[in-house]
């Protein structure tokens, strides 16, 4: 217990999941910022998503860049030709290659609302009216202005053109400052017109401004001369963001708060276009690129979109766009097998297709619509009374996707279920609903589709479960007499097979059902009330979440409650298996999300987010978790960090304190510094190094490999095989390297003259008479006992060093009696303490081999065979006795009918 409290200790994360990135952000009420690259001659559009931005290229609106993250939420950008400004609380930073901070400018008190790059400096205005000019590269202020919030707080900022060293003020309180930031003078103040001031923007003219007020009025005036040119007024509340066409077509784009935009013609001096709906929230920010017929716009509503102006009449249409959900999400799940496609479901009402290689991949299969040829012939695009409510469950099949509709959904509130078409990315061709029943209190609770894709399971709140045709839409009968549970019906699945249908009802009971012909088979009572289910095909595997915040696990085959889980402190929300189906992860509102491990009945991991997680849905192919928050519009993927490291699970104690993950960003986690103390090892880290021996009783092998002792018998036919046919010739060429004679210039050295032609052949036998170590090392071990020395050196040397050494053991080859008795006593050693097993067997077996003519004639040697005779056979019988037993079993295992 002690070592699973200190793993747990150490552990300051999930050990499972590593937060990996989130999709479906693509904007947020930001305005966005368009810069053009000279480099690469192209658009670029940034949006801020949370605490990072993206960068788009405007030609494809294929993401190039995600910054990293900011410690706040971003609460306005701005942007120069090299650098993007992003202000986070009363801080704001830059960041070069859209991607890292660079410079970092502290000094406000209160929240930054504007910032205005103005050349080499920065121009930033706070929450309070102060305004500090900034050096962009020394991170200096150069000047600081503070202006009296109740007579003039800035609202907005704007550096005309041509005008140096000069930036126009707007004001909530309706008047406008034309200020010299150099000199630090007040050059003019405008009155305005009494409402406060809104957006400001350079028109193509020099010296003319256009202003957008609260009240929905644009007033292009001339600030040379202070004079008004033009009024527009829109009806749709304060103006948010104004543009200019600059293609040669005097036009101005002005956004609104309810997602329209105004089009206004200059020349005429009348609006000449409506682009409704432009956005389903306000209009954060509307760009015309330069030079070109392309209208950028963003708003909260989650959508970047790139509008083209070609019509007859010059309206626009919608040319691109990247849009996620606007509201959050209900219930995402995995589509298909190869874990590339999230399907997600909305408060928004709409039902979308994310990938998770790249956006390009993704689609919307759009709005339930309730009669979708009706809306075609009168054109109700936008009539709230043939839009479906959002869709609270789903299941999806991709079994016959192409042949017909595989993905079925109940809605909020509502009796039938849609059919939806993922391929056409489509709704489907039918409503699915029990023709006799009128009422209108009945909803569809719970649905789940057969991995044939052929039929579906509906349940409803009034008990009912009916089957469907998917094909045909033809109802196909219902489980039960009248109703399948008395209570409200809170899941359905259907196994890998068509055999079983799985029921449970919200009074506490879970019913087996035959498919086929819709008998009831079993029941099981359950301790509390369902909130949830769900099946692992694969494993016949069972996931039941109570309503008293514990987790049961059935196994279908015995219909027996096969684990119990108790831990979350609030309403579990979703569940799901791991592919293997090892795991099963739940998600609850206590904002923690946890991994049951099955075989082990083990809490094996937890980890608590800032956001209660709403979904959970692991992929098919095991690498990524994908989760859902209440208040966020992005599913956030977490990587399986078992599948490229080793993880240690052990069972978590019941006292197990989780700590606060944050959520993943959208790009890839960055590197952080490990702090000092997290590299202190915990008990998982340590290297684990094998003893010797384990055990004095255990019979231990040497580590040598096999070909130092297991030919030391056989040597001698080894040699007659190896031996050359004919004897090695010399060759007569010079050697690789030509002898040299050290020195500053190199000579040649002169090849050494054989002086002694009468060399004697007669061997030196005082070199022959020189002991070897092995032998020294035998006869130290005779007088201290110790063959420790002598073991090592043997074991360094080949076989054929070995057959030497033990060849001259006796007295013929330079040995003696005494040493032949000092092996004996090493091997004695050996077989005593029972390691090097193998090789005493092999050196002992040689040894007879070589010396067997002379040992009985010596009465010492053969004194200490007979001592070692006993030793061989106690170790080998045992050994013997053991293996015998463990053939006995293998064999009765192989042959017996189990």
């Amino acid at each position: 217990a002690a070592a699973m409290e200190r793993g747990a200790e150490g552990r300051t994360a999930s050990a499972l999941f590593a937060g990996f990135r989130a999709l479906g952000l693509f904007s947020n009420d930001i305005p966005h910022v368009v810069r053009f690259s000279a480099l690469k001659r192209q658009f670029y559009v940034t949006t801020c998503v949370g605490k990072s931005f993206h960068t788009y290229d405007i030609q494809k609106l294929s993401l190039v860049a995600v910054s990293n993250s900011v410690p706040q939420d971003i609460c306005c950008m701005a942007a120069d030709g090299r650098l993007v400004f992003t202000a986070y609380g009363n801080v704001f930073s830059a960041f070069a290659r859209n991607k890292e901070v660079v410079h970092t400018f502290k000094g406000h008190k209160a929240e930054i609302q504007l910032l205005q790059p103005f050349g080499d400096h920065i121009i930033s205005v706070d929450t309070d009216s102060v305004l500090i000019i900034w050096h962009i590269y020394s991170e200096e202020e150069y000047l600081q202005l503070t202006f009296d919030k109740s007579a003039f707080k800035i609202s907005t900022i704007l550096h005309p053109s041509t005008y140096l060293n000069k930036i126009l003020l707007g004001s909530e309180q309706g008047s406008l400052q034309l200020w010299n930031v150099k000199s630090n003078k007040l050059l003019y103040t405008f009155p305005g017109w009494k409402v406060g001031v809104t957006a400001l923007q350079q028109a193509p003219a020099v010296d003319v401004v256009a202003v957008g007020l609260m009240s929905g009025q644009v007033i292009i005036h001339n600030i040379k001369f202070d004079e008004t040119l033009m009024k527009f007024r829109q009806d749709w509340g304060p103006i948010t963001s104004i543009s200019f066409r600059t293609d040669g077509h005097p036009i101005m784009a002005a956004g609104s708060p309810c997602g329209h935009i105004g089009l206004w013609d200059l020349e005429d001096k009348k609006l000449i276009n409506q682009m409704r709906n432009a956005h389903s929230t306000a209009i954060a920010g509307l760009t015309f690129l330069h030079r070109e017929p392309l209208l950028v716009t963003n708003g909260a509503d989650n959508a970047v979109r790139v509008w083209i102006f070609d019509g007859p009449a010059g309206e626009a249409r919608l040319l691109r766009f990247r849009m996620g959900h606007s509201a959050p999400l209900t219930s995402i799940r995995y589509y298909g097998q190869n874990g590339q496609q999230i399907l997600s479901a909305s408060q928004d009402g709409t039902l979308q297709s994310f990938s998770t290689v790249h956006e390009k991949f993704n689609k919307s299969l759009g709005h339930g619509l309730i009669n979708k040829k009706r809306v075609k012939r009168k054109g109700l695009q936008n009539a709230m009374s043939v839009k479906l409510p959002p869709i609270t469950k789903f299941a999806a099949e991709s079994a016959r996707e192409s042949d017909w509709d595989g993905i079925i959904a109940c809605h909020q509130g509502k009796l039938s279920c849609s059919t939806w078409n993922y391929q056409r990315a489509t709704i489907g061709s039918y409503f699915l609903k029990p023709k006799e029943l009128k009422t209108d209190d009945i909803t569809a609770t719970a649905v789940d589709i057969t991995s044939c894709g052929n039929f579906a399971v509906i349940g409803l709140s009034s008990g009912t479960v009916d089957v469907y045709n998917m094909q045909s839409g033809i109802h196909r009968g219902s489980f039960g007499k009248d109703q399948a549970h008395k209570g409200s019906i809170r899941g359905v699945a259907v196994d890998g097979l068509n055999q079983l249908t799985i029921t449970t009802g919200s009074e506490g009971l879970l019913k087996f059902w035959n498919f086929k012909n819709k008998g009831l088979i079993h029941s099981v009572n359950l301790d509390s009330s369902p909130n949830m289910m769900l099946l692992h095909r694969d494993s016949g595997i069972l996931g039941l979440a109570l309503d008293d915040f514990s987790i049961s696990v059935l196994d279908i085959e015995t219909k027996k409650i096969v684990r119990q889980f108790s831990g979350h402190q609030g309403q579990i929300n979703d569940m799901t298996f791991s592919p293997d189906g090892r795991w099963l992860i739940s998600a609850a509102m206590d904002c923690s999300i946890r991994i049951w491990d099955l075989p082990s009945g083990c809490l094996v991991d937890c980890f608590l987010l800032d956001s209660a997680p709403l979904n959970v849905t692991m992929s098919p192919t095991g690498d990524f978790l994908a989760t859902s928050h209440v208040d966020h519009l992005g599913i956030y993927l977490w990587s399986n960090v078992s599948l490229y490291s080793v993880v240690s699970l052990r069972p978590l104690p019941t006292d197990y304190v989780p700590s606060v993950v944050m959520l993943p960003g959208t790009c890839h986690t960055q590197d952080v510094e490990v702090s000092e103390e997290n590299l202190e090892p915990n008990d998982e880290m340590i290297e684990y190094n094998s003893p010797e021996q384990l055990s004095e009783q255990l019979i231990t092998l040497s580590l040598l490999p096999e070909s130092r002792w297991k030919n030391l018998l056989n040597l001698d036919v080894i040699k007659k095989k190896n031996k050359p046919k004919e004897p090695p010739k010399v060759p007569k060429s010079a050697p690789f390297f030509i002898p040299t004679v050290p020195g500053l210039v190199p000579r040649y050295a002169a090849p050494e003259q054989n002086n002694d032609p009468q060399q004697s052949k007669v061997v030196n036998l005082g070199i022959l008479a020189q002991k070897s170590d092995f032998c020294l090392k035998l006869e130290e071990g005779l007088l201290n006992d110790n063959y420790e020395t002598a073991l090592n050196l043997l074991k360094e040397l080949g076989p054929s060093g070995i057959e030497t050494e033990l060849r001259n053991l006796s007295p013929d080859g330079g040995g003696s009696v005494e040493v032949m008795q000092s092996f004996l006593k090493m091997i004695g050693m050996m077989l005593e303490r029972k390691r090097d097993f193998e090789l005493a067997q092999a050196y002992l077996a040689l040894f007879l081999k070589l010396h067997l003519k002379m040992l009985p004639s010596e009465p010492i040697l053969l004194e200490e065979m007979t001592k070692l005779l006993s030793q061989v056979e106690e170790n080998w019988i045992h050994l013997q006795s053991l293996f015998n037993q463990s053939m006995c079993v293998l064999n009765y295992i192989k042959s017996a009918l189990l």
